[in-house]
């Protein structure tokens, strides 16, 4: 774990800071709760968009970015379900902002990296954005799921965060399908094949083919296994840290083609 003390560091830094506080606002519903969840957005916006006049592209290659994206997209995707969709436990969603940040600031290498000619494609910002927001969604609502698993399981609250992951899951579906599709057609641009059996590849089919699942299961029988609902969203969130960390990190085992992030 090192400390990264340039400016898009400290920015991340800052967010995170800032977002703690905003947890213990949350906690005793004190004034300010509000505010600090987007100062801290507004801080971490900041770092994505120096880090962008640092690279010149687009920062979303690197793992470093990668996850200072993941971060800057938890606010307004937050705010989105929290509306539109009734998620609830706001300071569970400021954890995982935290959480998601740690590995910019802490762990990952933040040097500037020339984006490889298989990148520099018009197809690199909605593929991946597709993937990075579905990502963030998709991990939003296994948090609903925990919190429906660690509560009272015959009250209201389970049945309402059961019913927000729910929405969350086919919110991120089509998002999920726009990644693969996306995906499929940059692979036969850039290496002359639809489908090229990569690790990562191979990682987004089975979290989307779990999450379909999840949408078939619950299309038929509703709610009337919350547990199994549960249990079935949390695992696609661990799909999805594989997905993003353990294939990469991993590289010298699984060999594949994107292997662009490190």
């Amino acid at each position: 774990m090192t400390l990264n003390l340039t400016t898009v560091g400290i920015l991340i830094y800052a967010t995170m800071a800032v977002w703690l506080v905003s947890i213990v606002l949350h906690a005793a519903k004190a004034p300010g709760r509000r505010e600090t969840f987007l100062g801290g957005f507004a801080i971490a916006l900041a770092a994505f968009v120096v880090r962008w006049f640092e690279v010149s592209h687009v920062p979303l290659q690197s793992l470093m970015e990668v996850f200072l994206a993941l971060g800057v997209a938890i606010w307004p995707l937050w705010m989105f379900c929290q509306k539109f969709l009734g998620a609830r436990g706001v300071v569970s969603a400021l954890v995982v902002g935290v959480v998601l940040l740690f590995p910019a600031g802490f762990v990952f290498s933040s040097a500037p990296q020339h984006l490889p000619p298989a990148l520099q494609s018009w197809l690199f910002i909605p593929h991946v954005t597709a993937y990075m927001l579905s990502y963030t969604i998709l991990v939003l609502a296994a948090v609903q799921s925990v919190l429906q698993l660690t509560g009272p399981q015959d009250g209201p609250d389970a049945h309402l965060y059961e019913q927000a992951s729910s929405s969350m899951m086919k919110l991120a579906f089509p998002l999920l399908t726009t990644g693969l599709i996306l995906g499929a057609v940059w692979g036969k641009l850039c290496w002359g094949d639809y489908w090229n059996w990569d690790p990562k590849e191979l990682w987004s089919l089975a979290t989307w083919l779990l999450v379909a699942a999840y949408l078939h299961f619950r299309s038929m029988y509703g709610s009337r296994f919350p547990k199994a609902n549960a249990i079935c969203v949390i695992t696609v969130s661990v799909c999805v840290i594989l997905t993003l960390i353990w294939i990469n990190l991993g590289s010298k085992i699984f060999k594949g083609m994107h292997m662009y992030a490190d």
